[in-house]
């Protein structure tokens, strides 16, 4: 569970990952430069400054262009896992090994209109494959459970190809979509205003949990 704090208060960040810091299992952050995506949110200095008030792992959501250029210091200010979108670069595989130099684990993102197939062959590079259940930029969408198709192609190549990989999806999980998303085979969630948005943001992430583990069993 990666509850994104793109949907908590700026003003009080600090406070809002500390209520979600006993239950989720990675901090999701985005990263949006206004060029890659129509939208600015925060960048190296805000992870910078959170770092050292969390024992959570971040994991930072770059929808930038020119990954190359800065993912490598997300690594270097102690993110566990920087993820960008193959879309923005153009030689995946060689800013995968830097993220892994850098200490980091490498992810790759599919945005909603990029068809999948043509990059299942570079997933063994790779710790984490980001597949949008919307399109990348905002947050609140609504999620769109077509694309989940990409998650089982994503689970057959990676049994297939015995791959140590998780499946992460970001965009619309919530209480009635996160059991499909299980069931097709993700098991890394993001979840921004289905967590923050709700009066309890720890029991939030509570009953996403069981209702993803319920459609793991279920599949």
């Amino acid at each position: 569970m990666a509850p994104s704090i793109l949907a908590a208060d700026f003003a009080h960040l600090a406070d809002e990952v500390r209520l979600v810091e006993q239950e989720a299992d990675w901090l999701h952050i985005d990263v949006m430069d206004n060029h890659f995506v129509p939208n600015l949110t925060i960048g190296l200095p805000v992870v910078q400054s959170l770092r050292p008030i969390t024992q959570l792992p971040f994991d930072v959501h770059l929808m930038i262009d020119e990954p190359r250029r800065w993912a490598p210091a997300y690594a270097d200010a102690g993110a566990y896992n920087v993820t960008f979108h193959v879309e923005a670069c153009d030689n995946p595989v060689a800013l995968a090994k830097d993220l892994r130099a850098a200490g980091a684990k490498a992810g790759l993102a599919i945005d909603r209109d990029t068809p999948i197939e043509p990059y299942l062959e570079l997933l063994p590079s790779f710790d984490t494959l980001l597949v949008m259940t919307i399109k990348a930029g905002f947050g609140g969408q609504r999620f769109l459970p077509a694309l989940l198709e990409k998650v089982r192609l994503a689970r057959t190549a990676r049994e297939s190809g015995h791959l140590e990989l998780r499946i992460e999806v970001d965009g619309g999980i919530a209480d009635d979509t996160i059991e499909q998303a299980a069931q097709a085979g993700a098991d890394a969630f993001v979840a921004g205003t289905a967590v923050y948005g709700a009066d309890d943001p720890a029991a939030a992430i509570r009953r996403l949990r069981a209702l993803a583990a319920s459609g793991v069993v279920g599949h």
